[in-house]
């Protein structure tokens, strides 16, 4: 097969029937994975998709058995739920809770292989972080490179369903943070603090839909007037936060259940504090000056070694643990 430069072309105005049909192989290799060979499932091979089509696939499909799994906000009783009146944030403006709720019926559906925009999604993801130009099969090694724990995408997306896909949709389709997403991605790939880009990515998204159900996020999106731009606001704000802690303090993989179990909590508390970092970065990326994260070099691809370690994320960290203790 042919790869790169080694694409055959013709020598001095001579082509041979050789050189013909190996053009044409070339012209058709697009829609096949390099390393195995395997067809890809995309309905528009080649096509990048935006965040807003994909929104809209999912908001003229049917997700009423989706629906019914749903708790839009966390149950309280007793004391909780009158400390909670009485101090609490504000309720979700009626109007809101439709958005709100598809918000989180995403939440509850899984990646479908079968489905063409489920495969764009997936595609356009891997093409945006690694600059490829080519379609990549839906399984195999290379989702592994991106920080999936395995072959297949769909078994990292416990707790945050198609919703963590559609927050890096949104991460490196807009043009305002695909900055950030690439300097996330390069910490992600340190020598030594390198951790998996998109697995983290899912305990962002797992944040951000409890941040919501606890109306953590109401008083924003009342003012707003909006939901889904606040939770896709809010994921990127969170991200960008850990990307800082974890640059700044010198974490490793073997910091990051207690790393996300904080920023859980700093996130619940002072979702507007981070919303202003978010945009303070933004406003500074977009005058070219320097980034919250800093100088960072990537160092290429991870070490061998890596991805042998155990990541621990917000949904398998042990509630009665020693703050302080380390999971590996």
């Amino acid at each position: 097969m042919w790869r790169g430069n080694d694409r055959p072309e013709a020598s001095q105005g001579f082509v041979s029937t050789e050189v013909l049909r190996a053009q044409e192989e070339w012209e058709a290799v697009d829609n096949i994975q390099p390393e195995t060979g395997s067809q890809v499932n995309s309905g528009e091979p080649g096509q990048l998709i935006s965040f807003s089509e994909a929104l809209q696939h999912f908001q003229t499909v049917d997700l009423s058995s989706f629906k019914e799994r749903i708790q839009p906000t966390i149950r309280r009783t007793g004391l909780a739920a009158l400390r909670h009146c009485l101090f609490g944030p504000p309720k979700l403006h009626q109007g809101l809770c439709e958005e709100r709720d598809l918000v989180l019926t995403i939440a509850q559906c899984g990646l479908d292989n079968q489905d063409p925009v489920h495969g764009r999604v997936l595609q356009t993801i891997y093409k945006k972080l690694t600059g490829s130009r080519f379609d990549c099969a839906l399984h195999g090694d290379h989702w592994e490179d991106l920080g999936f724990q395995g072959a297949n995408p769909a078994t990292d997306l416990r707790g945050a369903g198609f919703l963590a896909l559609l927050h890096l949709l949104y991460l490196v389709m807009d043009s305002k943070t695909l900055l950030m997403a690439q300097e996330i991605f390069c910490l992600s790939q340190h020598h030594i603090q390198q951790f998996p880009f998109c697995l983290m990515s899912v305990n962002i998204t797992r944040i951000a839909i409890q941040a919501l159900r606890e109306e953590c996020l109401s008083r924003e999106c009342n003012r707003q007037q909006k939901v889904i731009p606040v939770v896709n606001h809010f994921y990127a704000a969170t991200f960008l936060h850990l990307a800082h802690v974890w640059r700044t303090q010198q974490k490793t993989i073997s910091d990051s259940g207690f790393v996300l179990k904080d920023l859980e909590a700093l996130a619940k508390k002072s979702p507007r504090r981070l919303l202003k970092t978010l945009d303070t970065y933004l406003a500074r990326a977009s005058k070219g000056q320097a980034s919250l994260l800093g100088a960072q070099k990537c160092s290429g691809p991870q070490d061998p070694h890596s991805k042998d370690l155990t990541f621990t994320g917000v949904c398998d960290l042990p509630s009665h643990s020693p703050k302080g203790t380390r999971l590996i």
